[in-house]
């Protein structure tokens, strides 16, 4: 192996054990199940909130947008 191989081996090997020491030993697999059950939590609450802000502007005769503004929801 040449050395510019050897050294890019070497930033690896580093890089690898600085990631490892930022999952603190936690298993990689149950980081990624966790977001995941957060994602979905989010957009159960997400779609609920969408839902009450459609009721709301179907009582009030006006748009989504209007009601989302009046609350100062941001599209994004």
């Amino acid at each position: 192996m040449s050395t510019a191989q050897l050294a890019k081996i070497a930033a690896l090997k580093q890089e690898i054990a600085q990631l490892e020491k930022e999952l603190d030993g936690e298993d990689p697999n149950a980081i990624v199940k966790r977001h995941i059950k957060l994602l979905h939590l989010y957009n159960e609450r997400k779609d609920a909130t969408q839902g009450m802000i459609g009721k709301i502007a179907t009582m009030q005769n006006v748009t989504v947008r209007e009601v989302q503004d009046k609350l100062g929801i941001d599209d994004q």
